[in-house]
């Protein structure tokens, strides 16, 4: 049987969207994780309760104690059509530097938005990161979509400001990416059509997911790598973020920056 195509999927949004649960439960959905590991974290206690599809990729103590994702979790699942490694990135505003590091190895993205909040300052900031780091196919989920008592007025007063958004960052025809209205928490939409929303006639999460073009990898040329930030971290020294446009990188290899023409 051949393999399948891979693509890096970064799942961005604002803090507390739903962004893990979204992709605890569609390990759960595609067979990755079984309900012993979701009885178990639904035994920690009350957090457990709400908490316990997040808290598949949330390996780190200080995440779980915190409710939120600090570094990237690289985890893989499989659809009909594609193989993905899912990088799941921080939504909150002190661990941007590490979204980015996720963003920049993304193939394609599934932005999350809550259907109660709608439009947040970090859906802003990461859509326009997922642009700027040339990432050129979304999915918008439209998420907790049980908070707004599955409305779809709602739905499509969050779709119509998100096409505005994606508009204004550069996206060329938004409104040809998909919208799916689903909750994550609930289950409704990930990987079964939801009855809660029988207004909506488009694919669940899952299929939208199909639809995905895998990039080209132009891995023949030589190595280009445009540097988007720099950042300074204690401990590390100085980081510059980007992404391998195209060639191939290894370790040990010297590299050339320009315009200084140093080499490292």
């Amino acid at each position: 049987m051949a393999e399948k195509p891979h693509l890096n999927l970064a799942i961005i949004g604002h803090v507390d969207h739903g962004k893990s649960t979204l992709v605890g439960r569609t390990f759960y959905e595609t067979g990755k994780i079984d309900d012993s590991v979701i009885k178990e974290f639904e035994e920690m206690g009350e957090k457990g309760k709400t908490f316990k599809f997040a808290w598949v990729m949330d390996a780190v103590k200080e995440e779980r104690e915190r409710g939120l994702t600090i570094d990237l979790a690289h985890e893989k699942f499989e659809t009909d059509d594609f193989y993905f490694t899912v990088i799941d990135a921080p939504g909150h505003r002190d661990f941007v530097k590490n979204m980015i590091t996720g963003a920049s190895q993304a193939d394609a993205a599934v932005l999350v938005v809550a259907a109660d909040d709608g439009v947040m300052p970090q859906t802003r900031e990461h859509s326009a990161l997922a642009y700027t780091l040339g990432i050129g196919q979304l999915i918008i989920v439209v998420n907790k979509m049980d908070k707004v008592g599955w409305k779809q007025g709602t739905y499509e007063e969050v779709k119509k400001d998100m096409i505005k958004l994606l508009n204004g960052i550069g996206f060329k025809n938004p409104e040809n990416f998909h919208f799916v209205p689903a909750s994550a928490f609930e289950g409704e939409n990930v990987s079964k059509p939801s009855d809660k929303m029988e207004w909506y006639d488009g694919p669940t999460f899952l299929e939208a997911l199909d639809d995905f073009e895998v990039p080209e990898k132009p891995v023949d040329k030589p190595l280009r790598i445009p540097v988007q930030d720099v950042y300074s971290i204690t401990g590390v020294g100085t980081v510059p973020v980007g992404r391998v446009d195209t060639g191939v990188i290894k370790v040990g290899e010297e590299v050339y920056f320009s315009p200084s023409d140093k080499k490292a």
